[in-house]
């Protein structure tokens, strides 16, 4: 068995070891007890250890900016493609499909297979990009928020001013920028992992080596297809993937990207899951109009719907993320990445050309 197979086979065993055991995890406390453990501890000291054994250069600077730049492409073109896929860009699922669809989550969906495929450069240079991200999904996007809830109601002020400085304060103290900041200060100071005190050395690897196992585990656990609008969600979904990939050939292609590594890192990096945060933001503003007495139908966003967008998020991603990590090499060939952009967009077009042409073909009523 290959190497990249047998990765491959033990991390679907722990995805279906998750699927075992979670009949034992009954409440919403319990997963966010897992989840805290993952985004707190495991995934900090994980990228803390990846940061410390890679070699600084300038051109790690422009890895967030590139991240950055497909947060936005994503937020620009999408609403492009609402009518087609019979969404109002001015309406609450248009809204919140805006919000959801530019936002990265790559700490659960992309960097434990990027560790495990691309090792720990390859995960120091993922977690570069999430800075960039990080501020997408943070600042912008709740400012966003903000204007279309302004937009949508009626004698509504909020102090924008102190919420910002709160999402800055959020920013700050988040255990994985503390730690990625904390390595980058060291190793401008010439300290290296390998300089490190062994007891710090030896806690970080060990809370480090509960990632992998613990995300998947959380994948299975989490994952809820609820029943509503899945057709939507999954279309939406596949064309966002498409574009992302499409983003990706481009970047590659403009920059020239030879490194095996960043080749791989521009195609999953830009697939991972929708982020939490645009649906924080979302909850923030639809608790202000719920105790208005403000009716769903009227409201800026769909909390229901943004739930669903995340819920089958999560699995896609993880499992688009593996199959490509899986295939070794296949991806880092132009050719290869715009085929699968291409199959994907059609896949998320087709069902609506398919449900467009029976509506227009079908008798119409008396």
């Amino acid at each position: 068995m290959s190497d990249a197979l047998q990765k491959t086979v033990t991390l679907i065993l722990l995805i279906v070891l998750g699927l075992i055991i979670r009949g034992k995890f009954k409440n919403k406390e319990q997963l966010n007890g897992i989840k805290e453990i993952i985004l707190s501890v495991a995934l900090p000291a994980t990228i803390f250890i990846a940061m410390m054994k890679i070699h600084v250069e300038a051109s790690l600077f422009f890895i967030p900016i590139a991240a950055l730049a497909f947060n936005f492409f994503v937020y620009y073109s999408s609403p492009l493609v609402f009518n087609f896929f019979g969404v109002e860009k001015d309406s609450s699922t248009g809204r919140t499909l805006m919000m959801l669809l530019p936002s990265l989550a790559p700490g659960l969906s992309a960097f434990p297979f990027i560790a495990e495929f691309l090792g720990e450069q390859g995960l120091a240079k993922a977690a570069m990009a999430d800075v960039g991200n990080k501020f997408f999904v943070l600042i912008f996007l709740y400012i966003i928020a903000m204007n279309m809830f302004l937009k949508n109601s009626v004698n509504e002020s909020t102090d924008m001013k102190g919420k910002i400085k709160d999402l800055l304060l959020s920013l700050v103290k988040e255990p994985i920028n503390i730690l990625l900041v904390l390595a980058i200060v060291l190793l401008s100071l010439g300290v290296s992992y390998a300089t490190l005190p062994p007891v710090v050395a030896d806690l970080f690897d060990k809370t480090s080596a509960m990632m992998t196992p613990l995300v998947l585990i959380f994948i299975s656990l989490a994952v809820q297809l609820k029943e509503g609008r899945k057709r939507l969600v999954m279309t939406m979904l596949l064309f966002r993937a498409g574009i992302s990939l499409f983003f990706s050939a481009a970047l590659i292609s403009l920059f020239n990207i030879g490194d095996t590594t960043m080749v791989l890192l521009a195609v999953v990096v830009p697939l991972s899951s929708a982020s939490f945060w645009p649906f924080a933001h979302i909850s923030v503003f639809n608790l202000r109009e719920e105790s208005k007495g403000m009716s769903k139908e009227r409201r800026t966003f769909d909390v229901e719907l943004a739930v669903l967008i995340l819920a089958f998020s999560l699995p896609f991603s993880t499992m688009l993320i593996l199959g490509i990590l899986s295939t070794g090499v296949l991806f880092t060939h132009l050719s290869t990445i715009l085929i699968a952009a291409a199959i994907l967009t059609s896949l998320g077009i087709i069902p609506n050309l398919v449900t467009k042409a029976a509506f227009k073909h079908s008798p119409s009523e008396a």
